[in-house]
């Protein structure tokens, strides 16, 4: 089940997150315990985070590699170190979508979400380069506590893409 999308005005969000490169086949992998890492090292700097886990994904080639960042927003900046690093998810306009299923059925929904901006004339802040396409700010955001909700059918993930400035146009 994915909800209908919206487009949101988003503020400025100071985060922390572990980045990885990695391929589409090993993502479920590799970063899940990128989070529990991110939040064990804010708990052990006695900061909090302010939101869920996301996987920000800053790189997409979907036949080479993506380049991911696990992470959570924190209430006030918290200095990064050589393996966790520290940033600031940028203010905007997003569009989101929020879907309840199993994660291997979040391509359908991603596809959703990106034909119907197509099908509004939306523009996504993303740009072409030789390695893929980067995005400004492409949010997969965990709502669902796999510990206390281990039926992953029920597991609810918003996807927040960020939309190219209108001024740009």
């Amino acid at each position: 089940m994915t909800t209908e999308p919206e487009i949101v005005e988003l503020p400025e969000r100071p985060y922390v997150a572990i980045a990885a490169s990695v391929t589409m086949r090993a993502l479920g992998t590799v970063v899940p315990p990128l989070n529990r890492e991110v939040f064990g090292w804010l708990a052990a700097r006695g900061a909090p985070p302010s939101g869920p886990p996301f996987w920000r994904y800053n790189l997409i080639d979907m036949d080479r590699e993506l380049e991911v960042e696990a992470g959570t927003t924190v209430a006030a900046p918290v200095p990064g170190d050589d393996r966790v690093r520290a940033g600031v998810l940028p203010a905007g306009r997003y569009a989101t979508v929020r879907h309840v299923g199993h994660p291997e059925t979040l391509s359908a929904a991603t596809a959703a979400l990106l034909d119907w901006a197509a099908a509004k004339g939306l523009k996504w802040d993303v740009s072409p380069s030789p390695e893929g396409e980067r995005w400004g700010c492409r949010l997969e955001i965990h709502h669902s506590d796999p510990v206390s909700e281990p039926d992953m059918t029920k597991w609810v993930t918003e996807l927040a893409f960020r939309l190219e400035d209108e001024d740009v146009r």
